[in-house]
């Protein structure tokens, strides 16, 4: 093909294009003049989109009044909590820690470096508020799940990162509440042996820098912290291995604003001091209760629970029955609950426990072993117990945890535990 023939074509070509342009343009410019037209091209075109994707929405547009939350997006996982006493704070999952045999040593639960103790340490579930209480009787409050997960070897955070603490100030005691309502007290005990039971809905809305949590006399300290209810009973024990059990109500110890001091708890010998308290639901306090008659013979058989774990700082423990510890009354001298095998031992733990309930046993060096309940021996209070865990030179037990039941689908769910699935006859305990 000759060279003008081939620029006539792209001449044409040129002139076709040009012509489609301007026809075009003079459309455009036709459609932004005419509303009407605007209007038919977008009905048009949405009815060509409707026919394209004609499916029904697979999504769910909810009203979550307020929007997502932190705690919206972490699981409800079961967790421990441990405090040193240099003041690290850390979380860590149960499932770290094995379920193993008694008298076993167990696994290194924070590093150990000179000084450093275990001080706290509890079980909770992450959506739970942690409630931190000071020797000057101040409360702190702080979300579970904001406590960082450490593996167990970690150090953990400084608590003065987490709250704002004062330096003279010290955490003696650490508990974990899923809600604040008016049927929940906070039963608060003091080195002292004062004691005294507040609404738990006193302390809903802690102020950052702490809210006061009771008065205190001069050399006093709030050492113990505990949920309860109206009716449930107390059961304190003291370092010579004596422990007293009376009714939380009106008669024996009346509910007091958070600025009381509280009253009397328990009669001690020279020498002696208050080391430990456990509460127990009203349930089971009537059938302590109702049992009294049948003590002797509950001593000599064997019970099908509940019991109350006794343990020694020499890693030595029992299970004993319930019902051989009495209701008495207030500020009494108590009854003896283990009998010391050698000179210098000393009572460290007691807790009210069921079947089937899984133990943390928690030593100052912090070693830590995760065991059944089951195995250890059920004896009388006169006993001395067996070896609940082996402790290297120089450890000691320091605290004995329950850990929480598995987390199902609701609140209400969560709050049954093993212990009242293994006694129908015998309510469980409060932790």
């Amino acid at each position: 093909m000759q060279l003008r023939r081939l620029t006539a074509l792209e001449a044409d070509k040129i002139r076709l294009e040009h012509e489609d342009l301007v026809k075009k343009i003079i459309d455009l410019k036709d459609i932004l003049n005419k509303k009407e037209r605007v209007f038919e091209i977008t009905k048009i075109e949405l009815n060509e989109i409707k026919e394209k994707y004609n499916t029904q929405r697979r999504t769910e547009i909810l009203d979550l009044g307020g929007g997502l939350e932190d705690i919206d997006l972490i699981a409800n996982e079961r967790s421990v909590v441990l405090l040193t006493e240099t003041g690290y704070l850390k979380r860590m999952p149960v499932n770290e820690f094995e379920a193993t045999s008694r008298g076993t040593r167990g696994k290194a639960g924070t590093r150990s470096q000179g000084e450093e103790e275990v001080k706290k340490f509890i079980s909770c579930n992450d959506h739970d508020s942690l409630l931190l209480f000071s020797d000057r009787g101040i409360s702190y409050a702080l979300p579970a799940y904001r406590v960082p997960q450490c593996s167990r070897t970690a150090k953990g955070t400084p608590i003065v990162q987490l709250l704002p603490i004062p330096r003279e100030e010290a955490i003696t005691s650490l508990l974990s509440v899923s809600s604040f309502d008016d049927e929940n007290y906070l039963l608060m005990l003091t080195r002292g042996g004062y004691i005294k039971r507040t609404p738990l809905s006193a302390f809903s809305k802690i102020r950052a820098n702490g809210l006061i949590a009771i008065g205190l006399e001069d050399g006093d300290a709030l050492t113990w912290v505990r949920l309860a209810e109206s009716g449930d009973s107390v059961l304190i024990g003291s370092k010579n291995g004596m422990t007293i059990h009376f009714r939380l109500n009106d008669s024996e110890l009346r509910p007091l604003g958070r600025s009381a001091r509280g009253v009397k708890s328990m009669n001690l010998k020279s020498g002696d001091s208050l080391v430990s308290m456990d509460v127990l639901s009203t349930e089971l306090a009537d059938h302590v209760d109702k049992s009294e008659e049948d003590e002797l013979q509950n001593e000599s058989s064997e019970s099908e629970g509940p019991w109350v774990l006794v343990a020694s700082g020499s890693g030595l423990g029992k299970r004993v029955p319930m019902t051989q510890f009495r209701l008495q009354k207030r500020a009494g001298m108590g009854l003896r609950a283990i009998k010391f095998r050698k000179d210098g031992d000393e009572l460290v733990g007691l807790r009210v426990l069921g079947k089937g309930e899984e133990l943390l046993l928690v030593s100052e060096k912090g070693v830590i072993v995760r065991t059944s309940a089951d195995k250890i021996s059920q004896q009388s209070r006169a006993a001395t117990g067996v070896r609940i865990q082996k402790l290297d030179n120089g450890d000691k037990l320091s605290e004995v945890v329950l850990v929480p039941p598995e987390q199902i689908n609701d609140d209400d769910e969560n709050q049954s535990s093993s212990i009242k699935e293994s006694i129908n006859t015998d309510p469980t305990s409060k932790n």
